[in-house]
């Protein structure tokens, strides 16, 4: 498949979430030890993806595949971490470069390769880089120039990894938050209505998601475009390229399996989200089978330590519209139970449904993990941490919760187990500044950078 490249890498970090300055990748058992004389036992081979890339895709919703964690499941899951990482790995962060915040393309396919070369973590051409440059003040400016910053790509499976995965992969990875002006649209946590849906007969106002990520997702972002041509907005970006591979992939074979994934890292993972629930409230994403049938081309969305990002309509429409979710989270990672520190499902229940357009809500299953460095309190929020806690103890990370919570409490690490007045703490700063920016945003934003702008480089 041809690749169309355009410019764009951030250190393993995230939306409020890198509070905690992410630097380490955690160094965890690989197997449990022998007893002297034991036999070792031989494995029974494992389904091929392809034998059950439906379930793993998310079409019965994960059920039986979490607990125990199935390894191939928890294979393919540590394999799109690898993608996604992909994007912190090529972004140029250095302020003299005249690339900066742009992709390193020779970085980025290096990284793919070699990945690949290394057990088929990777096996994708990308054929396009996304930009996006969300609509707030800055104020001190930023030292850099404003403009649109690479957020990730889009890529499809190459022959040998469609046959591998039995079916042709259209994927989309987004990155975390790096930019000051990312910061600051992170942070705006009032809902606001989507109103992403196609049909201007149906109202989308009781479907809310959080009015940072969507002023991110739907703002101009200049520099995209062409010599004359107006700035294209991450939305646009990602429609056109996202429906133009599905058309392209269709046209190869009315029966050939297509899936559609969109994984992301903390403020990527919300973007995965809000692009999924557009691809299908659209309708971007029907086609026509054999005989006339129409179906519908799975989506799924695959997060790791992403916030929560709308309503419970929001999530009753992702739910409706068939958009599957499964968000990787660590236990211990605050960014996870933000926005809605105050405001979310557990106050949904006491307070009633009336309060749940006020409320933010989850969407789909989680796939709890549990890991902490008491050396460096970022790696809970680390995607490289993420990713490395899943290939080194699969599906014994549960088993090996409890010892790891004793080591943590014996050095000390006992702070970070029941801090939820903390967390609340947190969260209503939070909020509390979200809803200043909203109404103050020239006297709130110096805050902001004085508080996160050096957390990100």
């Amino acid at each position: 498949m041809h690749v169309h490249t355009h410019r764009t890498r951030p250190p393993p970090m995230a939306f409020t979430a890198t509070l905690f300055r992410p630097r380490c990748t955690l160094q965890l058992p690989t197997s449990p030890r022998l007893r002297p004389n034991a036999r070792p036992t031989v494995a029974a081979p494992l389904p091929p993806v392809a034998a059950m890339w439906r379930q793993v895709h998310g079409s019965g919703d994960w059920d039986g595949l979490l607990r125990p964690l199935h390894p191939v499941l928890r294979g393919e899951v540590a394999r799109y971490g690898a993608l996604v990482g992909a994007c912190y790995d090529a972004l140029d962060m250095d302020r003299s470069s005249p690339g900066y915040m742009r992709c390193k393309d020779r970085m980025l396919h290096e990284t793919l390769a070699a990945a690949a070369a290394a057990g088929g973590a990777a096996g994708y051409e990308v054929t396009r880089y996304i930009y996006a440059a969300p609509d707030v003040a800055i104020v001190p400016p930023p030292v850099a120039p404003a403009g649109a910053a690479w957020v990730g790509y889009v890529a499809v499976s190459t022959d040998e990894m469609t046959r591998r995965l039995g079916r042709r992969d259209v994927l989309v990875a987004f990155r975390g938050t790096v930019t000051p002006a990312e910061w600051t649209a992170n942070l705006m946590s009032l809902l606001r209505p989507a109103r992403l849906g196609g049909d201007p007969r149906r109202s989308d106002d009781d479907v809310k998601v959080e009015s940072g990520f969507l002023n991110l997702y739907t703002s101009p972002a200049a520099g995209t475009g062409g010599a004359g041509a107006a700035a294209a907005s991450c939305r646009e970006q990602l429609l056109g390229e996202v429906s133009r591979l599905v058309a392209s992939c269709s046209s190869t074979g009315a029966d050939d399996e297509i899936s559609v994934t969109l994984a992301g890292h903390s403020m990527g993972g919300a973007l995965a989200l809000l692009l999924g629930y557009d691809l299908a409230e659209l309708g971007l994403l029907n086609r026509r089978g054999g005989a006339g049938r129409s179906r519908r081309i799975p989506v799924s969305v695959l997060s790791f330590g992403a916030p929560r990002v709308g309503n419970a309509a929001f999530k009753a429409r992702c739910d409706a519209l068939g958009v599957k979710a499964l968000r990787v989270a660590n236990v211990r990672d605050p960014v996870t139970r933000l926005p809605g520190a105050l405001l979310n499902e557990r106050t949904r229940r006491l307070l009633g449904g009336g309060a749940g357009a006020w409320c933010y809500v989850h969407v789909g299953v989680e796939l709890a993990l549990d890991f902490a460095s008491l050396r460096d309190l970022g790696s809970v929020h680390d995607l490289g941490a993420y990713v490395s806690c899943l290939v080194a103890q699969g599906g014994a990370q549960r088993r090996h919760r409890h010892q790891g919570a004793r080591e943590a409490a014996a050095s000390g690490g006992a702070a970070w187990r029941g801090d939820r007045p903390q967390l609340a703490a947190l969260g209503f700063l939070l909020f509390l500044y979200g809803s200043l920016h909203h109404h103050w945003p020239l006297i709130i934003n110096p805050l902001l950078i004085t508080l996160f702008s050096n957390l990100s480089y």
